[in-house]
């Protein structure tokens, strides 16, 4: 049976913890902040590419892009889009566990965004392809090289279709695994700079303005497609940085809620045996003086 000191020493061991994990949700709160800003600084960009878009596909014909070629083969390039570190929650954990199941196979080479998915790919003898880090708030320059990597892949034939798999912010308390298909593309929809609440339209806008294309709209939307994919990729390491933080957010929270209780519990029994200790030397007191004095 532990210490009346024993409990003390646990009681300001958690006591640190408690502050740790309170501190590093703060931390998290922040960072899940910076990552929708930066979504919501890409917006006046996606608006523009998708009038872009809406005009060029509307005079473009009989288009025919390398991005836009179908293979009948299931060779298949997946961008595995994980964190760096962990302590965030279930997230990697479900991810991995999805792609598992319904998409490696052994003709899937994998392209990792994140120590966590390499690790695993690694553990488990996946095909890594590459692997990549992205900063706490992604740039462009970091979406840009796993694009070009994918689409070099998909270019040279070595894939048939790129797929990437991320978890996608929803909301502060809800975070979703999904798979999207990257290459081939298949139809060309707007780009989407989503943050909690708001959501743009994959809908192509209606035609607003004349465009005047040089040398002609099928040269603008192959210049353009790259810069398409590319953007999609920086949305979603965008997406998959908020996931993060959110769920380290809630995470955090959940172990400092835990770790007060603990020491509630912890400052109860300390209570308890305390007041044993002082009933019991009472009791030796007193019948001390009782036998003193008879």
């Amino acid at each position: 049976m532990p210490s009346t000191r024993d409990i003390r020493r646990r009681i300001v061991s958690v006591k640190k913890t408690a502050q740790i994990t309170s501190a590093m949700e703060k931390v998290a709160q922040a960072k899940m902040a910076r990552a929708q800003q930066a979504a919501r600084a890409g917006r006046p960009y996606a608006e523009l590419m998708n009038r872009v878009l809406a005009e060029v596909v509307t005079h473009a014909a009989d288009f025919d892009h390398p991005f836009m070629k179908k293979r009948g083969g299931d060779k298949r390039a997946l961008i595995l889009v994980t964190t760096d570190k962990g302590m965030c929650g279930p997230i990697n954990s479900n991810l991995l566990r999805k792609v598992s199941d319904e998409f490696v196979t052994d003709n899937t080479r994998v392209i990792a965004a994140g120590k966590k998915g390499a690790q695993h790919a690694t553990r488990i003898g996946w095909d890594l392809a590459a692997e990549f880090s992205y900063s706490d708030t992604p740039v462009f320059a970091e979406a840009r090289a796993i694009a070009r990597l994918a689409a070099e892949l998909f270019e040279n034939a070595e894939v048939d279709h790129v797929d990437i798999a991320f978890t996608n912010f929803i909301n502060t308390l809800t975070q979703k695994p999904e798979v999207q298909r990257l290459l081939p593309i298949t139809e060309i929809k707007g780009v989407q700079t989503g943050v909690e609440g708001e959501e743009m339209s994959t809908e192509l806008p209606g035609s607003t303005a004349e465009f005047l294309f040089e040398p002609s709209a099928n040269g603008v939307l192959g210049e353009l497609l790259p810069h398409y994919l590319n953007f999609q990729v920086y949305q979603i390491l965008l997406e998959a940085r908020a996931s993060e933080f959110s769920s380290k957010m809630v995470a955090m929270k959940n172990a400092t809620d835990n770790a007060n209780d603990l020491i509630k519990d912890l400052t109860l029994e300390y209570n308890k045996m305390r007041q044993a200790a002082i009933t019991n030397e009472l009791l030796e007191i007193t019948t001390a003086q009782m036998a003193l004095g008879n």
